[in-house]
């Protein structure tokens, strides 16, 4: 079968990410005898430089790993809502939803000190050595891709008014940085000496130092920062300047956790995922709702299947999910639960939001969740109007200009444009996004892990240390009594999304997608890809799954600001066939056509249990992802 590049195939060790210079970054840390711990690291530091308008230091990130020698474990690095982040205080400001940019919407950030855990207890190299790439590249300058000219574009008018010390970084002498431009970050590269410094200064020992740069990080410089940047008030989506609630006690108080995964077995494999406070387990009740006999890959019947079935799964997201409450997760995977949700599956598209009862529970929504699924109040429009905070499909953008019955926005074309660049508004409405990174080694350790939040575009950036707070208490809702109620101390639910599956009970895959509510979608129509589609060279064939055209519905509510939903729309790459496309519409899907190359942006690395053999690929959508490896 064709594909855009080969399934790379070796037995040193892999890397793929969604920057070549990441990839290339981890596997300069492999050749250099680290394991793929230390390179995810460096790889993760790397993103925040080169992809900024994707995350920074500020931000989160869930990581999976699955240790030649251990269990497969999740480490959390999604901080909670600050102590004074109550709904009660944001009601009190008038808003009935948390603004999708700005100090009010900052958590306690948790990225970094994931980042340093996953060093100190699994690594081997030293904090100068994972760091040393991303201080480079900040310091001397990385040749920028088109998405961050593109990003600051958007939010110039909020720079140069509002958002001062960002357009200092991002708008030199007034203007972006063009394609392929140079674009340096001394701020941040100066942090990163300034930390290692007082890290080394600490203690000569590698674990020392790295708990050093954790202490620095929450209670130093570095926290002292960002609490006194948080207390200044700052122009978001409300259209009002607000001050945050994080401060240096919450930032004291925070440590990234280990967790056992959530894992559900499917035909010999066992996919492992973050908990209910993620999305990650509605990845596994889209397996769990599945028949025992699928449709033809790729088929409108097959199509339909997981476009249903991910709407219910969607549905149990919005009702039970969250970290206020206790996911009956038990239930949401089980058999009897899923033959009777499977049930609802029929030949028409659905329209509604139908969450399940798990043990006898009564379902209890969101009243945005309500609106937004019949239809009220704007909700579909201002949800899907191409500007907003949260993290778009490629195609997001085009999907809004879809005629309301399904049909093309451009009649001659019968297509709409897949790169469509996020307007903006002065108050900062734009969308952020998401990196990726999976690494494999030759110990066969297995790593994967989903870097967002602190875009560039979230929040202004704090002068002293070159980067932003991130946005990710906007996925909390402004109502008491719901799982993912703002609550202070609680981690809001999040979209990122690693993946690792085991085959017959080894770890075999690490993969996972930028997209925010899109990740479990494209990514269980590449597993699927994987799981039903055979081999290549004796391997896994991860770049045709990859490269497997995609597609994303949004029928229900959004999980970024301002929170709309398009009740029965299915946005699809035209490479998924005419025929394909004519018989979902038949079946009442409001059917969006994207270019052919739009939708999914996966990262993926294998290792073979029987050989040792390991494998890799990454998205050519957009030119940016790549994998390394020998």
């Amino acid at each position: 079968m064709f594909t855009t590049r080969p399934t790379l195939q070796g037995t040193f060790g892999m890397a793929s990410t969604t920057h070549w210079l990441a990839s290339q970054s981890a596997m300069a840390v492999l050749e250099d005898d680290g394991n793929a711990y230390d390179a995810a690291v460096a790889a993760g530091f790397v993103l925040h430089v080169v992809e900024p308008h994707l995350n920074g230091p500020a931000g989160e990130v869930p990581i999976i790993l699955a240790p030649a020698d251990g269990p497969v474990q999740v480490l959390c690095g999604q901080g909670p809502a600050p102590a004074g982040a109550s709904v009660a205080h944001y009601t009190s400001l008038g808003l009935d939803l948390v603004p999708g940019t700005g100090p009010l919407a900052a958590a306690v950030p948790g990225a970094f000190d994931a980042w340093m855990l996953l060093l100190r207890d699994h690594g081997s190299k030293s904090l100068a050595e994972v760091l040393r790439y991303a201080i480079g590249y900040a310091e001397h300058g990385h040749p920028a891709v088109e998405r961050i000219g593109e990003t600051v574009e958007t939010v110039r008018e909020l720079f140069e008014t509002e958002w001062i010390s960002s357009a200092e970084i991002y708008l030199p002498d007034g203007k972006s940085v063009a394609p392929g431009g140079l674009l340096r970050n001394r701020p941040l590269a100066a942090t990163w000496r300034r930390l290692l410094a007082e890290a080394e200064a600490a203690s000569a020992s590698r674990e020392a130092q790295i708990d050093a740069a954790r202490r620095i990080w929450r209670e130093g410089f570095i926290g002292a920062a960002l609490a006194d940047f948080a207390a200044r008030p700052a122009m978001d989506t409300s259209g009002e300047r607000h001050a945050g609630t994080l401060t240096g006690d919450d930032l004291a108080a925070f440590s990234a956790t280990y967790e056992a995964p959530v894992t559900h077995d499917w035909n010999g494999w066992t996919v492992a995922k973050a908990g209910g406070w993620s999305q990650g387990p509605a990845f596994l009740q889209q397996l769990a709702l599945l028949p025992d006999e699928l449709p033809a890959y790729g088929s409108a019947d097959y199509v339909h299947l997981l476009i249903e079935g991910c709407k219910l799964a969607m549905a149990d997201r919005e009702a039970w999910y969250g970290d206020a409450d206790e996911v009956p997760l038990g239930t949401l995977l089980g058999d009897g639960y899923n033959a009777a949700r499977r049930a609802l599956i029929g030949e028409r598209a659905s329209y509604a939001l139908r969450p399940g009862s798990p043990d006898g529970r009564t379902a209890r929504l969101s009243k945005h969740a309500v609106a937004a699924a019949a239809g009220e109040d704007g909700f579909e429009a201002r949800g899907l109007s191409g500007s907003g905070a949260g993290e778009p499909t490629v195609a997001r953008g085009a999907a809004a200009q879809a005629a309301p019955g399904g049909g093309p926005a451009d009649a001659a074309s019968g297509r709409v444009p897949a790169d469509v660049a996020p307007e903006i508004d002065r108050n900062g409405a734009t969308r952020g996004d998401t990196c990726h990174i999976d690494v494999v080694d030759r110990w066969g350790n297995l790593v994967s892990a989903t870097p967002s939040g602190g875009w560039l575009q979230s929040n202004p950036v704090v002068p002293a240390l070159g980067f932003p707070l991130g946005t990710r208490l906007q996925m909390a809702w402004l109502e008491e009594g719901l799982p993912n109620s703002l609550t202070p101390g609680r981690r809001p639910r999040t979209t990122l999304s690693p993946s690792l599956a085991l085959r017959d009970g080894v770890p075999a895959m690490a993969f996972g997608t930028p997209g925010g509510d899109q990740q479990d979608q494209w990514q269980v129509h590449f597993f699927l890809a994987v799981a039903l589609r055979g081999a290549v060279r004796g391997g896994l064939d991860l770049q045709g799954a990859v490269d497997a055209p995609n597609w994303h519905n949004d029928s229900f509510p959004g999980s970024f600001f301002p929170r709309g939903m398009r009740p029965g729309s299915v946005t699809v790459e035209s490479r998924i066939g005419d025929g394909v496309i004519d018989e979902l519409r038949r079946r009442g899907h409001h059917v969006t056509v994207g270019d052919a190359w739009s939708e999914g942006r996966l990262c993926a690395v294998a290792r073979d249990p029987e050989t040792g053999v390991l494998s890799a690929a990454a998205n050519p959508r957009g030119m940016q992802g790549y994998a390394a490896g020998r």
